[in-house]
């Protein structure tokens, strides 16, 4: 699962993504009238996203929106935060 985090973050399209989903939920409609991509292109990385479970969909009606998996991030966060720490301490 983590590589497949990693790779998702690797684009800056995807990351792009995920600053618009850190405001509110958006449909696919409202991110992309925010990014300079197709449709098809927006489906792909999504999808993507969705695989990595840093986001989820759901259905309003006949929009799909997206959101953030916060808890997916969370634990990135603190997976991170164990080198951070890890390399702070080699400092001293």
């Amino acid at each position: 699962m983590l590589q497949d985090t990693i790779k998702a973050l690797n684009d800056p399209v995807r990351r792009k993504i995920l600053d618009l989903l850190k405001e509110k939920p958006l449909s696919v409609g409202d991110i992309l009238s925010q990014l300079d991509i197709t449709g098809a292109t927006l489906s792909h990385h999504l999808k993507i996203l969705k695989e990595a479970d840093l986001v989820s969909k759901k259905r309003d009606g006949n929009f799909l929106i997206y959101e953030i998996n916060t808890s997916v991030m969370e634990d990135i966060m603190k997976w991170l935060s164990g080198f951070i720490q890890n390399g702070d301490s080699k400092d001293e």
